[in-house]
């Protein structure tokens, strides 16, 4: 077996005519070269649970690739991160500007969704890691095969405990898929971002160009298609997930052909990820910033939220001084006015706002007084670096 094993890893296996499948071929390649004992290859075996324990041995190789290649990903969100601490950002809420936040802040927002990709790829082998070798076409064997030390050489955690359900379960390639589907659906966010932040019209990114191609026909363009090609993807593998889950929801008891459609949409799923993460680390690794264009568009009108709570500090009913810096807010548009430029008079005219009340019109200023845990202060996202290179490590 062992050389058999050789030949496959060479690529050197030849498959004949009459091989009905993997498994018929490997005993005949085995009946060639230790002869008749090789029929006893089967002993106890159906193809049924043969197949049930390759596809989750290759799983449980499989994952722990993804789940590195994601972390991949983690570290270049903290390494830009940590160059962009105090570096300010405008923050959107329905696309429209809401309040200042650190850059390091918001990268670190696509650091978290990946480590929980992490953590349930992780918490799903002990649901992958059962072994269903043993349990022959459905109802067990005659043989009296010691099933949990089998599953321990092959590296799984324990045996099946009813030969129906293993040979029919895939439980562990619809947990799989959704897992790495998810996955590319995080990436996909993060790749929606990116590509509005690097227009024109926002010009908080630049990519670098072994990140982008060229338009055949525009000399200027410095298109963005690894972050395109990511958001297609995913639709790709949302599909795939749907499908997979209509294909098992209303099989009869045991194994059934339809189960042949399980694998390759875990294969592809695989294969994708694998195949977007290291171009993503990358890319994001290598993203130029451009502070100077994200601190202008940061406008007074994002630091009322800090004046409502300035009159609420004060006394005042949270409601009442909402609709107080609504007044506020439109007598300086009627006024053509920045917020910050409307004489103090007219403030004071609205509500008891004093002189000091200029002080909240500074974006680091609103971005420090947000300390707390999981705020967007330099202070604040330094503990979240902390803890997100922690769990690098």
């Amino acid at each position: 077996m062992t050389a058999i094993q050789q030949e496959f890893a060479e690529g050197k296996f030849t498959f004949a005519a009459a091989d009905e499948d993997i498994h018929t071929a490997v005993e005949r390649r085995l009946g060639e070269l230790i002869g008749p004992t090789a029929g006893k290859l089967h002993t106890g075996r159906s193809r049924n649970d043969q197949v049930a324990t390759d596809f989750r041995c290759w799983l449980m190789q499989s994952l722990p690739q993804v789940d590195a290649a994601i972390r991949d990903l983690q570290q270049a969100l903290v390494n830009q991160a940590k160059a962009n601490r105090t570096t300010l950002l405008p923050g959107y809420t329905h696309l429209q500007r809401a309040q200042p936040i650190t850059l390091a802040h918001w990268l670190l927002s696509f650091f978290w969704p990946l480590q929980r990709d992490r953590e349930r790829l992780a918490d799903q082998h002990k649901r992958l890691a059962i072994c269903p070798l043993g349990s022959g076409a459905l109802a067990g064997t005659t043989l009296a095969l010691e099933r949990e030390a089998l599953a321990q050489q092959l590296g799984f955690a324990a045996a099946s405990e009813n030969s129906l359900d293993s040979v029919s379960d895939r439980d562990f390639a619809a947990e799989a898929l959704f897992s790495l589907t998810l996955c590319s659906i995080h990436l996909s966010k993060l790749a929606e971002a990116v590509v509005l932040f690097s227009t024109a019209e926002f010009g908080f990114f630049e990519l670098s160009d072994a990140y982008t191609t060229g338009s055949s026909l525009m000399p200027q363009k410095k298109n963005p298609d690894v972050f395109e090609l990511t958001r297609g993807k995913t639709g790709t593998l949302i599909g795939s997930l749907t499908g997979l889950l209509a294909t098992l929801k209303a099989l009869p008891s045991t194994y059934d052909k339809d189960l042949q459609e399980d694998k390759a949409p875990v294969f592809a799923a695989v294969d994708t990820l694998m195949s977007i993460l290291p171009v993503l680390a990358g890319a994001v690794d290598t993203l130029q910033v451009n502070p100077a264009r994200m601190a202008a568009a940061i406008d007074d009108s994002m630091m009322t939220t800090d004046l409502t709570d300035y009159l609420s500090a004060k006394g005042i009913p949270f409601r009442q001084a909402h609709a107080l810096l609504g007044q506020v807010i439109r007598l300086a548009a009627e006024k053509h006015c920045p917020l910050s430029q409307l004489p103090l008079a007219e403030w004071q005219r609205i509500g008891p706002f004093e002189a000091d009340l200029l002080t909240y019109f500074d974006p680091a200023h609103s971005v420090a007084m947000r300390s707390a845990l999981g705020g967007t202060s330099p202070t604040a996202v330094e503990t979240q670096l902390e803890h997100a290179q922690a769990l690098l490590k």
